[in-house]
């Protein structure tokens, strides 16, 4: 797993210029990223066949336990919890002292929940934004919804942590939504758990103590926080609503969970509040529009495949002269040589836009012609490298 934290060249790099022009945090940075997590839970329930367990354990600092719970927290970014921890006494005390880590770019559900559950980075998982195109039909896929995609076990080749924990006798449950058992992206990233469906954010917290009634890992996932942030921003009094029904469930599963047993919440992204004088639309736009053929990915974070015979050096240029500092524009080459996505795998190289944009500050760039207008609407959006968005908690409690 070393692979998800691989240091940028040396050599000196027009990119790597541009992210700290832009205040941006590189996905190999100085914070260990999320893929860390499973196998340090792996290494503290004493599983050593996970790679790099022991390393995991001891670089996020959890203890040997026989019982371990995770639970993470869909869209609960460690700036975005700092600013507003006054909704959240239970967080607060732990988050002082604590280091976060990195999640991926893109820094969204789908790329962060793969990286999370297979330690591997995106290069490996496939699992590159929200929308992807499926090189096999050239159409674009949804990997939340997962549609328009194969297979999930055939898009995510790559063995979870999950199913390594289970072949070696490690008790798993994974606690979540109904709707998520079986589903394509519980299939790509999360597989090898027995599933239990639970709704209420209280009804999960009572099933992951009734697993952890035995020997084991929990996993415990909850999302409206996330849905608080999209619909009315992280500087919502709704976003600090659903912020203060998570601690109090938080504080009780804490206070409930055996005395042997040790807590990990985490998350899989932040998030920032758009601003829409900062958006570009590639559908009305010529400029932008201009020999390119599909539009993946998402708002904060997209991915450009062009027309046949189309360079990307021009197309590239071109988005950099319209977006200006709103935006670090990278060709396929540039983004995977400067280890964007980490190692990247043959088959996942055609999945990468031919150019990837990455948006700086509170600006987007949609696609009117794919997004529907729900998504156009969204306050709270992610995706990109800001801190806001890149760095989540990563908060122990033993």
């Amino acid at each position: 797993m070393t692979d998800l934290e691989t240091p940028s060249p040396t050599a000196p790099s027009r990119l790597r210029d541009a992210l700290d022009a832009a205040d941006l945090v590189a996905p190999a940075s100085r914070y260990p990223c999320l893929g860390r997590v499973l196998p340090a839970v792996a290494g503290a329930v004493g599983v050593r066949e996970v790679p790099e367990a022991e390393l995991s354990q001891r670089l996020l600092g959890l203890p040997d336990a026989s019982r371990v719970c995770v639970v993470l927290v869909d869209g609960l970014g460690h700036a975005n919890l700092a600013e507003r921890a006054g909704h959240a006494p239970f967080l607060r005390q732990r988050l002082a002292g604590s280091a976060p880590l990195t999640s991926t770019f893109p820094s969204t559900t789908a790329t962060a929940m793969g990286t999370f559950g297979v330690a591997l980075p995106p290069g490996r998982t496939g699992m590159l934004g929200y929308t992807v195109r499926d090189p096999a039909s050239g159409e674009l896929g949804n990997l939340v919804s997962w549609t328009g995609l194969p297979p999930a076990r055939e898009w995510q080749r790559e063995t979870t942590v999950f199913e390594r924990l289970v072949a070696a006798g490690t008790s798993v449950t994974s606690i979540g939504p109904a709707r998520f058992s079986g589903s394509g992206l519980t299939e790509a990233a999360l597989r090898g758990p027995t599933y239990k469906a639970a709704e209420s954010l209280a009804s999960r917290v009572d099933a992951t103590l009734e697993a952890l009634r035995r020997p084991g890992v929990a996993y415990l996932y909850w999302g409206d926080v996330d849905k608080a942030g999209h619909r009315h921003g992280w500087g919502s009094w709704q976003w600090g609503d659903a912020l203060a029904e998570l601690d109090a469930e938080l504080g009780r599963l804490a206070r409930s969970l055996p005395r042997d047993a040790v807590l990990v919440i985490t998350a899989d992204h932040g998030m920032v509040d758009v601003d829409r004088s900062l958006r570009w639309d590639v559908a009305t736009d010529p400029a932008l529009g201009d020999g390119v053929e599909l539009v993946a990915g998402e708002p904060r974070a997209l991915h450009l495949h062009l027309g046949a015979g189309v360079d990307p050096d021009v197309v590239a240029q071109r988005w950099r002269d319209v977006l200006g500092d709103a935006a670090v524009v990278a060709t396929r080459t540039e983004a995977v040589d400067d280890s964007w996505f980490g190692d990247v795998s043959p088959h996942v190289l055609p999945v990468i836009g031919d150019v990837v944009v990455a948006m700086t500050g509170r600006a987007t760039v949609v696609d009117s012609r794919t997004q529907t207008a729900a998504s156009l609407d969204l306050v709270g959006v992610h995706g990109s490298l800001t801190p806001l968005e890149m760095l989540v908690p990563c908060l122990v409690v033993a």
